[in-house]
């Protein structure tokens, strides 16, 4: 059996909590491969939203196995309180839910050097989400982390005092003052309720999955175009967001590899700092910010918005092998009489339809074409059929452009608002 993975083609946000929960039926085992709780994945069905940091999005159908990958960053603060909100919402967690020793723990420590150190940048900040993420990622990488599994060996703490006072060793160089002390008995609680929650080793149970011919589903965080490697760097997240990183942080062979669902909203936006070609500094722009509540789930910063970018969406198609398109928020683009796609970038004055090696330096001016836009309300639709022609030829133009199907269509926020065009499925 293949691990079929599904992983944003954006900067992030396009929508994988939703499209997870939807297409969760389908398979026995959902495992998230990388990230943290910079993670925000939006779910709503039965006039509830729901969102998930660390969490894969299948956990709230009883029966699904839900693992929490090696390649994972945990905040135990962060983890304790999404799982007693999940619990007051009857979701029977510790059934369901497994998380890999090897996964690395962030401390609290790891968030004071990320707010210290995006402080200290001033107007060349990254734009982080000042989860911790980057410093315990620089740990692992370091060798110096800590690990769930280390929570479970008599001399943790010391394991921890040696690696705080490394940090407090690299804070002193920041001016940033800071109170250790009233965040430390939340930690220590917090990995104590840790302990308590079923840890496995993930690679071995996965592999032994995948042999007995279970379904499994690996989900992404964060999108493509913030991958340490092939983002636009160092305006980039701290972790692999691609397909290769599926086999890094779930300990699966490349060969294991199957379906590789891309997800991208219908128009494109961003989080902090960084390029964003197609980005709308007007009234269209803040129309989209409206319309689509694009506001961002872990932090509440507004999303920058634009048209949609087809040279950084074939460049993501590329990295990750998609093998099937999804389309999300189609519906935030209703009403709207003309579309603007961006189909190539006027980059050294030449034009160009690749993501080149310096666009954080290098300006890219994008080239568009324009096509018909749609006025009819989608949040009834229930069949794709009955989707205006205007969107069906929206979808034709990017299947086209791209050279995939684009199986999946978004309608709203509602699970129940999602059209199937063709067997997601092989």
């Amino acid at each position: 059996m293949k691990v079929d993975v599904l992983l944003g083609l954006q900067w992030g946000d396009e929508g994988k909590g939703k499209v997870v929960d939807v297409l969760t039926p389908r398979y026995d085992v959902i495992a998230r491969f990388q990230g943290g709780p910079n993670a925000g994945h939006t779910l709503e069905f039965e006039g509830i939203k729901h969102v998930l940091h660390t969490i894969p999005s299948g956990i709230f159908h009883p029966g699904k196995i839900n693992v929490i990958g090696n390649g994972v960053v945990i905040d135990p603060v962060v983890f304790k309180k999404e799982i007693e909100a999940l619990v007051a919402r009857g979701v029977d967690v510790k059934a369901n839910l497994f998380i890999s020793r090897k996964a690395h723990l962030i401390l609290p420590t790891h968030r004071l050097l990320d707010a210290a150190s995006e402080a200290s940048k001033g107007k060349e900040k990254i734009g982080s989400t000042l989860k911790g993420i980057g410093p315990s990622y620089m740990d692992k990488t370091g060798r110096n982390g800590l690990r769930v599994g280390d929570a479970e060996h008599p001399d943790f703490i010391s394991r921890y005092n040696v690696l705080v006072q490394k940090h407090k060793d690299l804070l002193a160089h920041y001016k940033f003052e800071y109170n250790l002390a009233d965040l430390e008995p939340a930690f220590m609680e917090s990995v104590e309720f840790l302990r308590t929650l079923t840890l496995i080793d993930s690679e071995y149970i996965l592999n032994k999955y995948i042999n007995e011919g279970k379904s499994i589903l690996a989900e992404g965080a964060q999108g493509s175009l913030l991958d340490v490697d092939f983002g636009a760097y160092p305006f980039v997240t701290s972790s692999h967001t691609i397909t290769a990183g599926t086999c890094i942080g779930l300990g699966i062979a490349p060969t294991k590899i199957g379906e590789v669902y891309g997800i991208f909203k219908a128009y494109c936006t961003r989080v902090g700092s960084g390029p964003f070609p197609t980005e709308l500094e007007d009234e269209t722009g803040e129309l989209l910010r409206k319309r689509g509540n694009e506001f961002g789930s872990t932090t509440g910063r507004a999303r920058r918005c634009g048209w949609l970018d087809i040279p950084a969406l074939k460049y993501a198609i590329m990295l990750n092998g998609v093998t099937q398109l999804i389309m999300m928020k189609s519906d935030v683009l209703s009403g709207f009489e003309k579309i603007k796609v961006c189909t190539h970038y006027l980059y050294k004055g030449k034009q160009i339809d690749y993501m080149p090696y310096d666009v954080v330096h290098e300006k890219l001016e994008p080239v568009y074409e324009i096509l018909e836009g749609w006025n009819q309300n989608l949040e009834q639709v229930s069949d794709h059929d009955e989707l205006p022609t205007s969107l069906h030829n929206y979808i034709a133009y990017i299947e086209k452009a791209t050279g995939l199907p684009i199986t999946i269509i978004s309608v709203g926020p509602d699970r129940k608002q999602t059209l199937l065009r063709q067997a997601v499925l092989r």
